[in-house]
């Protein structure tokens, strides 16, 4: 494809993108932990500023900050905290005079992520390989003092297991821009799942929300995919809260895993067959150009939707005009222009 078309493109999507961005009741609120944010809270006295999170990801966001070791009243500075032990349940203890806190902290946690109920999170961000709140990988020492990294924070742990469907990650990953889209376009789409829980539940409700995100779906897992479908087709069956609760978990399930090339491939394609009238043979071998360098890793996704996004709104094609897979998320975060 001619570069002087691409950039034409995406300069007219942007241009029009004051139609499609992606607006929210309220914002959405995430916890994190403090020391992300720039607080000296930590063991030694400063602080792990992240600026994509306080100064990119922070513009439609509202951070409820959290910091394990600081709120249990250890103090800044203060002696350096480890795991030790059995990964699967490992001990809390200060590097160097071998104290125990174990207790203490899981006791404090408990009582924090009750608390947090009341925030209405749609995600957390943990900081990596700490023993309080990394999210997985995190060092524990065993009776030699040899490490694996096979650990879990204690508090990122009771947090998980008290909220099993809210996206979590950790800082570390989160520099990965794969990883970045999934968590992000995850905690958008939770967002926009609570805002019709506020409003009822309702069969006709539900139907308009997997219709809007049926393409999204698609795009994590064609078997949640059907399985989604199939729950919402028998609805009428079951209680409208047991529809809504096995709804949402399949839903936080299928957006966990991650959408690929093939996969996102596979959705433009059958988006594409909405223009089989439209389109020259021409403009349609065009398409079939960009999905494939897409495919093969030549360009971002960012293009081949930019050029359907074009077509929808050029052919006013009803039913893509409400997928919510061609704009789950701002597009300032660039989230798709990576390859």
């Amino acid at each position: 494809m001619p570069e002087f078309l691409v950039i034409d493109i995406l300069l007219s999507s942007f241009l029009e993108s004051t139609d499609s961005q992606v607006t929210m009741e309220d914002t959405i609120k995430l916890g994190i932990s403090t020391c992300l944010l720039g607080d000296n809270v930590r063991y030694d006295g400063g602080h792990k500023l992240d600026r994509f999170l306080t100064d990119t990801l922070g513009q439609y966001v509202e951070y409820v900050p959290v910091c394990p070791e600081f709120e249990c009243g250890f103090g800044v500075p203060r002696e350096a905290l480890r795991l030790v032990g059995n990964p699967e349940s490992p001990r809390l203890v200060t590097s160097r005079t071998n104290r125990d806190f174990t207790d203490r902290m899981v006791h404090w946690a408990r009582r924090r992520v009750t608390g947090l109920e009341e925030e209405d999170l749609c995600g957390f961000i943990f900081k990596s390989n700490s023993p309080s709140s990394g999210m997985e990988r995190v060092k524990v020492y065993g009776e030699k003092g040899m490490p694996v990294k096979k650990g879990r924070g204690i508090f990122a742990r009771i947090f998980m297991e008290h909220f099993p469907l809210i996206p979590v990650e950790d800082e570390g990953r989160l520099h990965d821009p794969k990883l970045r889209e999934n968590f992000i376009e995850r905690i958008f789409t939770l967002k926009r799942w609570r805002e019709g829980l506020s409003k009822k539940m309702s069969m006709g409700d539900l139907v308009e929300f997997h219709t809007q995100h049926k393409l999204l779906i698609l795009s994590h897992s064609e078997k949640h995919h059907r399985s989604m479908g199939k729950l919402v087709a028998g609805g009428k069956e079951i209680s409208v809260t047991e529809l809504y609760t096995r709804y949402e978990a399949l839903l936080m399930e299928a957006l966990k895993l991650k959408a690929t090339p093939r996969k996102n491939s596979n959705v433009l394609m059958h988006m594409m067959g909405y223009f089989k009238k439209q389109l020259t043979s021409d403009e349609k071998e065009e398409v079939l150009e960009i999905i494939q360098d897409y495919r093969e890793g030549y360009i971002p996704l960012i293009v081949p939707i930019t050029l359907i996004n074009h077509y929808v709104r050029k052919y006013k094609e009803p039913y893509l005009s409400r997928q919510t897979y061609l704009r789950p998320h701002p597009i300032e975060l660039q989230l798709r222009n990576h390859v």
